[in-house]
């Protein structure tokens, strides 16, 4: 893991090589100093935001996984959801053919209690086990909508939406670009089919993810916008699906404005989103389901918030939203959005130079999500700066030392 920083920047030289691209063009492109890209490129400068990563892979027209050599390389079995991942890819590429599935497909509430499964999964960060369950439950619902008409087989392309939605997050967090993108198209396909007026936004939300790896800031900005429009009456109406997607959307529309420099955009965007989350708190009527699977809550703005100041390099902000959170408001969430958020607290503390409680962030985010953190590109980033700046502490140490013991002499 050490290694790993010199590997990315010998991989972003590989890459503005192949280009013809001089280093003061890249600079230029990503608002850099020439010296800046050459320290990258020898590993002395970690890619250590998102935003950044993707901008510099996006100026040298290459995936940002590429960049950083993910998925990693792992044990034998560790690397047993890319069977499961390519027969999801499988069933994706036939959508409009005949389902390859024997037997009858249960109804549409059946396979609705199915992705409940998911959810919790989802919630663990388990996304090999999501990959495991996802290729049957593709099938059926593709059956489903086959063999059934009118309302039925609208909730069974809702469901096959869903499932669409839980391989795109378990994709992301492995690693896998064409499945991302697959899966991407096929919510689309599926979420008009559904008769869900929400189901579009959710389509929406993950195309607005997808953007982020190219840097397209203002586009994923434009899209967010589009899928709020597409809400907003719902939203004025006090549909808590409706607020649920309005508000999360918003949070989207965050993170690109911040990674696009956007500062008081991104601030404004988050203010939409914690009004979004009171309405939601004040909601009376009868518990809804959440069938989008939209994580959003107080504690989810919270968090986003953080995210958020960080994107724009503002640590101490982060930290000081971190200390005003209520802990019970960041327990409620999640253990994939708990580890997330401590990890972001991992880097906030590291960039404020204080290596022990970030690396007790990132020990507690390991604990809650390992699966999530192992695989993160920022986490093993905040690792190794940590572990760098222990290893120059040390060193200017022992330096001291020798010459108060002149073993020089």
């Amino acid at each position: 893991m050490l290694e790993e920083a010199e590997e990315i920047g010998r991989r972003v030289k590989r890459a503005r090589l192949r280009l013809g691209m001089p280093q003061a063009d890249l600079a230029t492109a990503v608002g850099k100093s020439q010296g800046w890209v050459s320290k990258v490129e020898s590993g002395q400068i970690e890619l250590d935001r998102v935003g950044l990563l993707n901008l510099v892979a996006a100026e040298l027209h290459v995936h940002p996984n590429d960049l950083i050599g993910r998925p990693y390389a792992n044990s034998p079995a560790e690397n047993q959801w890319r069977v499961a991942a390519s027969s999801i890819l499988r069933e994706l590429r036939r959508y409009d053919l005949a389902p390859v599935f024997e037997g009858t497909p249960r109804p549409s509430g059946e396979l609705w209690q199915e992705t409940t499964r998911l959810h919790r999964l989802r919630d663990a960060a388990a996304n090999v086990a999501i990959m495991q369950i996802l290729p049957d439950l593709f099938r059926e619902s593709r059956a489903l909508a086959e063999v059934s008409t009118g309302h039925e087989q609208e909730e069974a392309y809702a469901i096959y939406a869903v499932c669409c939605k839980f391989a795109h997050t378990a994709a992301h967090a492995l690693g896998h670009p064409e499945l991302i993108a697959m899966a991407c198209e096929r919510a689309a396909w599926s979420a008009r089919l559904s008769g869900d007026p929400v189901m579009p936004a959710v389509a929406d939300w993950m195309r607005v993810w997808d953007m982020w790896a190219t840097a397209d800031w203002e586009d994923a900005v434009s899209l967010s916008d589009k899928a709020i429009s597409s809400v907003q009456q719902g939203f004025d109406q006090g549909e808590p699906l409706a607020i649920r997607a309005w508000g999360t959307l918003q949070l989207r529309a965050a993170v690109s404005a911040a990674r696009g420099n956007r500062k008081s955009e991104a601030r404004d965007r988050i203010r939409h989103a914690h009004t979004a989350a009171k309405r939601l708190e004040e909601y009376a009527g009868a518990p809804v389901y959440d069938r989008h699977s939209l994580t959003f809550s107080p504690g989810n703005v919270g968090i986003h918030a953080i995210s958020v100041a960080l994107e724009m390099h503002e640590q101490r902000v982060a930290l000081a939203i971190g200390r005003r959170l209520h802990p019970n408001v960041i327990t409620a969430l999640p253990n994939s959005r708990q580890g997330h958020h401590h990890m972001d607290l991992a880097r906030a503390w590291l960039w404020d130079g204080n290596r022990d409680k970030a690396l007790s962030e990132l020990e507690r985010a390991e604990r809650l999500a390992p699966q999530l953190i192992r695989n993160h590109p920022i986490a093993r980033s905040t690792l190794r700066g940590i572990v760098y700046a222990e290893r120059a502490t040390t060193r200017e140490k022992l330096r001291r030392m020798s010459d108060r013991f002149h073993l020089d002499a």
